[in-house]
């Protein structure tokens, strides 16, 4: 898979918390605590990206979650306001299925799936977290996934090594 980065210098980039997970070290003293957070960033029109951050405190971890998450941008192939087409993108034990939406009925989903559609500009989706996991990292991936193995019909017709019959009647 090709996966060109994208610099995120000159886009106006918006981040949302979307997990926020305490964990502790039992040590002779006491507890040790430290937080993981799972961060998604977008401009709210083509690009998304997720990212996790690690620290002591939340702040910290959220700083580093947001460094990490404009790391990796990828872009969101978009038709209108939707998807492409449907697709189930899978990472460990989490499947998100993404379907294309009618105009109006807006983003169809919950949690991280909900931040990562927003925040890369879809308006109308359809969403299911399908498997055996609702562990927001996993799901996370599994929807970036998705979203990186997504084509649109031009693409799909340059594969072919044809042209889009509804791109050449728009230009005539």
């Amino acid at each position: 898979m090709m996966n060109k980065r994208i610099s995120a210098k000159g886009l106006e980039l918006n981040e949302r918390v979307v997990s926020i997970n305490r964990v502790s070290k039992v040590v002779k003293g006491g507890k040790r605590f430290k937080f993981s957070v799972l961060v998604v960033v977008g401009d709210g029109e083509r690009y998304v990206g997720v990212g996790m951050g690690k620290a002591k405190e939340i702040s910290e971890a959220v700083r580093k979650g947001i460094d990490k998450a404009s790391k990796n941008l990828i872009e969101m192939k978009k038709v209108g306001s939707t998807l492409p087409h449907p697709i189930v993108g899978r990472f460990g034990a989490a499947q998100v299925l993404l379907k294309p939406a009618a105009p109006g009925t807006g983003v169809i989903a919950a949690g991280v799936v909900r931040a990562i559609m927003e925040l890369g500009g879809v308006k109308d989706v359809l969403t299911k977290v399908i498997g055996r996991t609702n562990n927001p990292v996993n799901v996370a991936w599994a929807t970036l996934k998705a979203i990186e193995e997504t084509r649109t019909p031009d693409e799909i017709m340059a594969l072919r090594g044809k042209t889009n019959p509804d791109a050449e009647a728009a230009g005539a």
